[in-house]
């Protein structure tokens, strides 16, 4: 039976795959797609392909108006650890760090108003925030918090872990969670945050907390880059 001779992008995605493996590109950043063209002497549009492909496999990803990079080692998100963000990444030689976009009272309406078993008008904390592997941007995350619970928290300092803060300024800790994990396209709100177009694959994690009496406290709403994440759960 006759074979069938593989694709050009499959060539070039192959080819670009051992050049990685073999530590070409050392600054993690891959040449200009241009140059990738003329050095494998094919079009931008079948280029573009094979670099798909390498992105589909986690290999490199993509920011906007910055090029492709070498992806790095993706976090590993364990839901039953009650762990945060900044120390989740410190256990896994990463550096973690966080940028607040907007802290304010919002009204809560719809699913947020029915997350935190509140009447569809009345008052919450919205916390937006991006945080940061390694200087890169992998999550714009919504917090919403009732904010019987937590009077002045938003005249703190929002960068630190809310975990931390809930803890020592409140004594609230989690007593229980309920996780929802939903693959899909990153809305308008996220996409430019993490440097990827609106509609580019993420992965949502819908997390509603609550404290040791049981009762809800936050809900939260994670917008990740597909690429950075590894949710692993071992019961």
């Amino acid at each position: 039976m006759e074979s069938i001779a593989p694709k050009t992008a499959d060539v070039i995605a192959s080819a670009l795959l051992a050049r990685i493996k073999a530590g070409e590109f050392n600054g993690g950043r891959l040449p200009a797609e241009r140059a990738l063209s003329e050095a494998f002497s094919t079009t931008r549009i079948t280029l573009r392909e094979a670099l798909g492909k390498l992105e589909a496999q986690g290999v490199i990803y993509r920011e906007l108006r910055r090029g492709w990079f070498i992806a790095p080692p993706r976090l590993i998100y364990n839901p039953l650890y009650h762990s945060h963000f900044h120390a989740m990444a410190a256990e896994q030689g990463r550096h973690a760090s966080t940028e607040v976009i907007a802290a304010q009272e919002v009204s809560a309406q719809g699913a947020v108003a029915a997350a935190l078993m509140l009447e569809e008008g009345e008052t919450v904390f919205c916390i937006r925030r991006l945080r940061r592997i390694d200087g890169r941007a992998v999550l714009y995350v919504e917090h919403y918090l009732n904010p019987h619970f937590f009077p002045g928290l938003l005249f703190e300092d929002l960068t630190r872990s809310l975990t931390d803060l809930y803890d020592q300024r409140y004594g609230i800790r989690y007593g229980g969670a309920r996780f929802t994990i939903l693959p899909g396209p990153l809305p308008d709100v996220a996409a430019p945050a993490l440097n990827v177009a609106a509609g580019s694959p993420g992965l949502l994690i819908t997390r509603i907390n609550r404290n040791q009496q049981k009762l809800v406290i936050d809900c939260d709403c994670e917008y990740w880059r597909y690429d950075a994440l590894c949710v692993e759960v071992e019961a």
